[in-house]
This record gives C-alpha cells, structure tokens and sequence, in this order.
C-alpha cells in the first residue's frame, strides 16, 4: 500500500481538500498521512478522513522519510514560509526525501511562478489527483 504524507500549515484547508479528493479517488487504497506544522491543521486533515495524522517540525521530518508520495503547497519546500511555521529542518526534510513531490503552486509566500494560471483551489486538487497523482499510485513498478 502507498503512503501518501500530505503537509500543510495553519488552518489545514488545503491538505484537507487534497485528502478529501485522495479518500474519493483511492479510498483505503492508500495510506494518508496528515502532517500539520500545528495541532490545528493536523485536526483539520483528520477530519478529512486521514489514516493518521502528526503534528511539528519532527513528526513532518520523521515521516516524509518513508513516504511514497509527498503532497502539499508549494510552500512546503520553502523555509520559513506558512508566517514561519515551516522551518529550514522540514523543508529539507521535504527537498530531501526520496518520495515523488506533488505540489499545488499556492502560497502566501511573495514569490510568483511565471506563466502560473491562477485556478481555485478544487482545481488545482483535482488536477493534481486525477492527472499527477493517480497515474502515478496505479503505475505498475
């Protein structure tokens, strides 16, 4: 079974809209894993029906080491972003690992990508599940 970490700060609601949209596409399928820089987001994403969920620098720095596949904002791989939440130690941790990335170029961040549409949230998740992450998990290895 895949495990899927997916990482967000703050309030939880983008990783809580990529979880709601991995359970409808995979179900059980998968394993999802929460990961919130605070106890608030984490609580967010389980609401959303994660298989388990964590919270902080080190629950994030542990878990991406085995994860096959890592979700989130673009941020997540940006030090110091989420107003600080998201330290150097987990954006390595994130750059580093050996899982496949899939990020949604959202962020708070000043920072733009050129040539970046500008889409709604529900866009980007369904994109990045129906057209990245799925013929990713059902790829036969």
């Amino acid at each position: 079974m895949k495990k899927i970490c997916v990482i967000d700060g703050q309030g939880g609601g983008i990783g809580s809209n990529i979880i709601k949209k991995l359970k409808e596409e995979f179900g059980e399928k998968v394993e999802v894993i929460a990961l919130g820089t605070n106890a608030i987001a984490t609580a967010q994403m389980l609401k959303s029906k994660a298989n388990k969920g964590a919270s902080g620098e080190n629950a994030i720095i542990h878990s991406v080491r085995d994860a096959d596949v890592i979700v989130g904002p673009l941020s997540i791989i940006m030090p110091h972003s989420f107003m600080g939440e998201f330290t150097v130690g987990m954006a390595e941790a994130v750059s580093k690992a050996s899982a496949r990335k899939f990020l949604i170029p959202l962020f708070q961040e000043n920072l733009e990508i050129a040539g970046m549409s500008s889409s709604p949230l529900p866009h980007f998740v369904d994109d990045i599940v129906i057209k990245n992450i799925k013929p990713y998990i059902m790829r036969k290895d």
